[in-house]
């Protein structure tokens, strides 16, 4: 997600320095940055030059040295708490004393990632939602370490970049995912049952007016992020009414994630397109 972030707070008008250590998939986040831009000077929502004004705010950078003069450091790394806790310990030797530290984690603790660092009241959770310059969306979760001037300049933030944010408490899944990510796998075990993965959207499309069916959504997300969450709020918790879907491991374990594999409980094109026939 972090192009949509870089992208999301560069077109609200900050400077904005992306941070990938593997140079290649850092250009490439420039050229999905700039792709979608430029869709939307075809779609004349803005003009060349605005969008070129934009991507002029980005900058790529290799290292994380180049952090030691910004005022607000957002992390975008893989859902694992030690791949977290080894990139906040970076921020927290290289980003001034006064920066601000914010995680873009979907569930994990906020408290734990503090601990890492020195400035645990500098530290907040700031969830964007994919994608993410569309979705307005931001779940804002301090911990209990965290400053109420942190908390009182991440929700200013998130007004300032166009977002809509929310407070959440420092729980696993904090609200969305905590809500969303269990009825999914609820749609699940009715297919498991035996209900068709069709059948299962198309209810929940036009009998709870979702936009998007539960079965297509798991696709969506990726059935690998599904598991994971749904097993970071079972071991949080420690409550079975989070126990993942005896299928949806299955369906890990095959390799059938979902879109980005081509296959999930749908099958799809190169280009992200469902083709017949559906997985049963």
């Amino acid at each position: 997600m972090g192009a949509g972030i870089t992208q999301s707070a560069a077109e609200a008008g900050k400077k904005v320095t992306l941070v990938e250590i593997d140079e290649q998939r850092g250009e490439q986040r420039l050229q999905t940055i700039k792709k979608q831009l430029n869709k939307k000077v075809t779609k004349e929502r803005i003009t060349q030059a605005e969008a070129d004004e934009v991507f002029g705010k980005v900058n790529l950078e290799v290292d994380l040295d180049s952090i030691r003069n910004v005022q607000l450091v957002i992390e975008a790394v893989p859902e694992i708490m030690d791949v977290k806790k080894n990139v906040f310990k970076e921020i927290d030797d290289k980003a001034p004393k006064d920066a601000l530290m914010a995680s873009n984690t979907s569930g994990l603790s906020i408290a734990s990632i503090g601990a890492a660092t020195q400035r645990p009241e500098q530290v907040i959770g700031f969830h964007y939602f994919y994608p993410v310059p569309i979705m307005k969306l931001v779940e804002v979760t301090p911990s209990i370490m965290t400053s109420s001037k942190t908390v009182k300049d991440m929700m200013q933030f998130a007004l300032e970049i166009g977002k809509q944010p929310v407070k959440c408490n420092d729980y696993p899944g904090f609200l969305v995912n905590r809500l969303l990510i269990p009825m999914v796998n609820e749609a699940i075990f009715c297919v498991m049952e035996g209900a068709k993965p069709e059948d299962v959207d198309e209810a929940m499309k036009l009998g709870a007016n979702h936009r998007m069916g539960p079965i297509t959504l798991a696709d969506f997300v990726g059935l690998d992020v599904l598991l994971a969450t749904m097993e970071g709020l079972c071991e949080g918790f420690s409550d079975s009414k989070y126990r993942p879907c005896p299928l949806l491991k299955k369906m890990v374990e095959a390799g059938n994630y979902g879109v980005k594999s081509g296959r999930g409980f749908y099958q799809y094109d190169k280009n992200g397109q469902k083709v017949e026939p559906v997985h049963n």
